[in-house]
């Protein structure tokens, strides 16, 4: 490895002395992505710097314990929403919470339907604690789900969140806490992998979760940028979610709702989407590359069908203001949408224009500098922000081979994004039925 560094090297220097321009230069040896992410990097990272300062400053608990409901969308899990029921059963908040759980297409799904009903007695027997449980018997996809639990949810702060997730038992407590400030209207929770031992495949996705969720949303928060409230895992007020509508039909609901919110920025200048990377949920993924791959397919496409498709005529600063624009152009569709596709037509021109040598040269010279800002960028995460510094010290690890991981995942992202320009994939999402996706204007 040593030898092929040093020829590397040594290939580089000589291309350096033979450029014939600034701009046969720039080609060479600027590292395009990392060019264009050091400074979204550099900015989360002092949003990381000012959470740690702030932090102790923050109140551990809600001034009044909400009432709090718990929109749980059921489909196919099976006896693995139990894990899901309890953890938000047995949370250590001493206000009330109810738990809606909606089956859908609860005809073919009879085993979880049948694993919810399992749950009522018991979780119905604690104090402050109610298990609604709602069956639809046709399916109608997650959005008709959410919907259906929005419409006879009583509490005061609304909770979405997948049956494939669990929860730290004081994440209702972290949570709420943020709704002392009446300009918070929604919360972002912190996702962690759940099965990230189970392969190499799960252990990337968890550390690429630490990255983008752990520690790029609470450096977003800092500066009210959060790009997306998971749909996993969300925490809104119900009052606010009922006066935007509530989830809109068709599929990538999450970021949808996000931007419709964020669309509210501009008249209210104090409003916040806050993440907290302290209210923790566990998560499965994919557990091999080919069905991960599979299901960014479908992320990915989504994206552009949302940011210039759906609400193309709707990200302005005028509407979102300017920061919210900003973050929504640069972030989102410029590093979501653009950057997937510079990556391989970049290095499409390496391979056309160069010879072999200077190729693996200047490919290694990339992987170098991106490993290097991405290891002082998890080590920032690591000591400031990490709840669990003990377990995710393994993940440093993880961290050489994890600019191949992201180089192939953008990879995949341009393939999804053509796949949604040319096919409009969305309309093929597994979220929905056909006939439900196909109902909607887009």
């Amino acid at each position: 490895m040593w030898h092929t560094a040093i020829l590397s090297f040594l290939t580089i220097f000589q291309a350096f002395t033979q450029a014939s321009s600034w701009i046969d230069l720039a080609l060479k040896f600027v590292p395009f992505a990392l060019f264009f992410e050091l400074p979204l990097m550099l900015l989360i990272m002092l949003g990381m710097f000012k959470f740690a300062i702030r932090q102790p400053s923050i109140p551990k608990v809600p001034c009044c314990f909400r009432s709090v409901s718990c929109i749980v969308t059921c489909y196919s899990e099976g006896e693995t929403i139990k894990y899901t029921l309890n953890s938000l059963a047995n949370q250590l908040y001493p206000g009330k919470i109810e738990i809606i759980a909606v089956v859908d297409g609860a005809i073919k799904n009879k085993a979880s339907l049948d694993a919810v009903n399992s749950c009522s007695a018991v979780i119905n027997a604690m104090p402050k604690r109610r298990l609604i449980v709602v069956p639809k018997w046709q399916r109608g996809g997650r959005v008709s789900s959410l919907n259906a639990g929005l419409s006879i949810a009583s509490g005061e702060i609304v909770m979405v969140v997948d049956g494939d997730t669990s929860f730290d038992n004081d994440m209702v407590l972290k949570a709420t806490r943020h709704f002392d400030d009446p300009n918070v209207v929604s919360v972002a929770g912190n996702l962690r992998v759940r099965n990230a031992a189970k392969s190499l495949a799960t252990r990337l996705q968890a550390l690429e979760y630490l990255i983008s969720i752990s520690g790029g949303k609470t450096g977003l928060s800092e500066f009210n940028a959060v790009n997306n409230i998971s749909g996993a895992f969300g925490i809104f007020r119900a009052d606010f979610l009922r006066t935007i509508g509530g989830w809109d039909s068709g599929t990538a609901e999450d970021l949808d709702l996000t931007l419709r919110i964020k669309q509210y920025f501009g008249r209210n200048k104090g409003m916040h989407i806050v993440f907290d990377p302290y209210a923790v949920g566990h998560t499965n993924v994919p557990e091999t590359f080919l069905d991960f791959f599979k299901q960014r397919i479908r992320w990915d496409g989504d994206l552009f069908y949302l940011y210039l498709r759906k609400y193309r005529y709707n990200v302005r600063p005028r509407i979102m203001g300017w920061k919210s624009f900003f973050f929504v152009l640069i972030p989102g569709v410029f590093f979501q949408i653009v950057l997937p596709f510079i990556i391989p037509l970049y290095t499409f021109y390496l391979f056309l224009a160069y010879e072999p040598g200077i190729i693996i040269g200047v490919l290694f010279f990339v992987y170098l500098s991106y490993f290097c800002a991405l290891s002082i960028y998890f080590l920032t995460y690591w000591l400031l922000i990490s709840e669990r510094p003990k377990a995710d010290a393994r993940y440093f690890l993880y961290l050489p081979l994890y600019p191949l991981f992201a180089f192939f995942t953008r990879l995949n992202s341009a393939l999804a994004l053509t796949h949604e320009i040319v096919n409009h994939g969305h309309l093929d999402s597994a979220m929905a039925p056909w006939w439900v996706l196909r109902k909607t204007k887009f």
